[in-house]
């Protein structure tokens, strides 16, 4: 039994509209979903992503009213984004500096060239090479984007933790995943990451994990990631199920979200994982050339449609200044 790789990534966001300007606008991705969290429905739940949302490139976000996020350890730290060829680098480096967005400049990332950047909440992330690997996405033709550069999918993801030890215990012996290399922390070389790989490997499928003890405890917040999303085939959910049950590890319980199915639970050190679903997709419920353009509710939501609709922000308005 083996993940696939990275599923989706969420985030939060107290600028929800401002967010999903720089997504679509600046970043290129589609808005695939527009729904609420589902365990808060006064929140909305926006999914960015390939032309079809495709699994493995979805970038999703929580709008919590939140004050920004105290960043250290036992958090995720920085969601790649990968392009292909330095030249696809070059081209965003010119693109983020003429939208307002500060770079680090291109330099290297465990091998790999990459560009360091932040969203307008600080929201961590980077753009790295990935040489053609992992699925090809389905680029979506109305992104300000060139295709040859678009955002071709998540990984790899950055995580900080004060000790390896158990978070590898759970990476390796339940997730079955390889402890493959290690590097120099890019931004911090006293620290050490060490590369975890699932499924196939490269960079569609990596966790990387820092050692920083002697950082302070992350908080939650506007600009933080809240949970990393893990790929499993269908038909290997309930023995992932199973398999966290016979292990004693605590956790969710089968959830249905309707476009996937999911596990969530929490390694020792505190960071939230979710094994996800490929299937059954965004595309079950909405045409594909509609995908994002209203308001989408899982069936046990839609009898409460009119007031949650009433409860949240219009998010096709510009805020006054």
């Amino acid at each position: 039994m083996e993940l696939k790789g990275i599923h989706h990534v969420t985030a939060v966001t107290a600028r929800i509209r401002e967010n999903r300007r720089f997504y679509t606008e600046v970043l290129g991705l589609r808005l695939v979903k527009r729904s609420v969290n589902q365990d808060d429905v006064s929140a909305y739940h926006l999914f960015y992503a390939d032309a079809i949302g495709t699994p493995g490139t979805d970038l999703t976000f929580f709008d919590w009213d939140l004050p920004r996020e105290r960043r250290g350890t036992r958090s995720i730290t920085r969601t790649g984004l990968r392009v292909r060829g330095e030249a696809a680098l070059r081209w965003w480096e010119g693109w983020l500096r003429s939208r307002g967005v500060a770079t680090q400049g291109i330099a290297e990332w465990d091998g790999r060239l990459a560009l360091f950047f932040e969203d307008p909440e600080g929201q961590r992330l980077a753009l790295v090479d990935d040489g053609g690997q992992g699925d090809p996405p389905v680029p979506w033709d109305r992104s300000p984007v060139p295709r040859e550069y678009q955002i071709r999918g998540l990984g790899p993801v950055l995580l900080s933790v004060p000790d390896l030890v158990p978070t590898d215990r759970i990476l390796t012996q339940v997730l079955n995943m390889r402890q493959v290399r290690s590097y120099p922390h890019p931004e911090s070389p006293r620290h050490t990451v060490f590369v975890y790989e699932m499924g196939p490997g490269g960079p569609q499928a990596e966790l990387h994990v820092a050692v920083q003890p002697d950082l302070p405890g992350a908080r939650l917040g506007a600009g933080g990631v809240h949970h990393v999303a893990l790929r499993t085939p269908d038909d290997e959910y309930d023995r992932w199920a199973q398999r966290l049950r016979l292990l004693g590890i605590p956790n969710s319980g089968k959830v249905d979200r309707f476009w996937f199915r999911s596990l969530y639970f929490r390694e020792p050190n505190g960071i939230l994982f979710e094994i996800a679903t490929d299937g059954p997709g965004f595309t079950v419920d909405e045409d594909p050339a509609t995908l994002g353009e209203r308001l989408v509710l899982p069936p046990f939501l839609e009898p409460y449609r009119a007031s949650i609709e009433a409860n949240l922000k219009p998010l096709d308005t510009v805020p006054e200044e």
